[in-house]
């Protein structure tokens, strides 16, 4: 983007934080002659903004979202300003022709309604459960309620069952899931707040991250649904290799 004072460009990143994605980029930022390097986000997502108002700001500009891509790789989900995380997601879907599907629990329908919001998502969305109960998550998904009783609600086990029975009752080809403590509480057996998993399915393929979100209740709901959307986009990424 060109304007009175230079050349700008934006490079979007998803599964990362500020203060890991400033050290991988430290020569970047202090290097003499070079573009201008601002971050900013939270929860998961970084926007790497980067000016130049030099004689040759366009090449400078090129010349560092080139080296970005290099060093963060599928990391990067889009270098427009006005594309969101949940968009690439839609279009990838569109592009592999595949549905997808939400079993949410902490969440509440956040990932959801996410999804949702992007124009076109009814071609791929199919179905959307919000299991906040244990009977929900047995009724509506099949969760084992011996997996419940040994593993509990909050356990990659119950994240992994999630997963794989909303993709079969919603007939999609993935699903995602959130189950964790938002707070104020945590857990009975001393869980801690913040513990959540997140797990997805894709083609019967299964996939569950562990995090420990700091934060309040908002934070931590927040958090999990950038990393569930960012789980959900590796693994479509993924299928390509299929």
């Amino acid at each position: 983007m060109e304007n009175e004072s230079g050349f700008v460009k934006q490079v979007k990143l998803c599964g990362a934080e500020i203060p890991e994605v400033r050290e991988k980029i430290s020569d970047l930022l202090t290097a003499q002659d070079a573009a201008k390097i601002d971050l900013e986000g939270a929860f998961g997502e970084v926007m790497i903004k980067i000016s130049s108002d030099g004689e040759n700001a366009r090449e400078t500009v090129k010349a560092a979202v080139r080296e970005l891509k290099v060093r963060f790789g599928s990391s990067i989900y889009t270098t427009k300003k006005s594309v969101s995380l949940e968009q690439t997601i839609v279009d990838l879907l569109k592009e592999q022709q595949m549905t997808v599907s939400t079993v949410e629990s902490c969440t509440g329908g956040m990932i959801s309604a996410r999804l949702t919001d992007v124009p076109g998502c009814s071609e791929v969305f199919r179905q959307g459960f919000v299991t906040y109960s244990d009977r929900a998550k047995r009724k509506m998904v099949g969760v084992k309620k011996s997996t419940l009783k040994k593993y509990t609600a909050v356990s990659e086990q119950t994240a992994k069952e999630m997963a794989k029975g909303g993709a079969f009752m919603a007939e999609s080809d993935a699903c995602v899931s959130v189950t964790g403590y938002a707070g104020p509480d945590g857990g009975e057996n001393g869980d801690p707040v913040g513990l959540v998993y997140v797990g997805c399915c894709v083609h019967g393929n299964v996939e569950v991250e562990e995090y420990h979100f700091a934060g309040d209740r908002a934070a931590v709901r927040e958090q999990a649904v950038i990393r569930a959307l960012t789980l959900l986009r590796k693994c479509i990424l993924e299928n390509y290799d299929i």
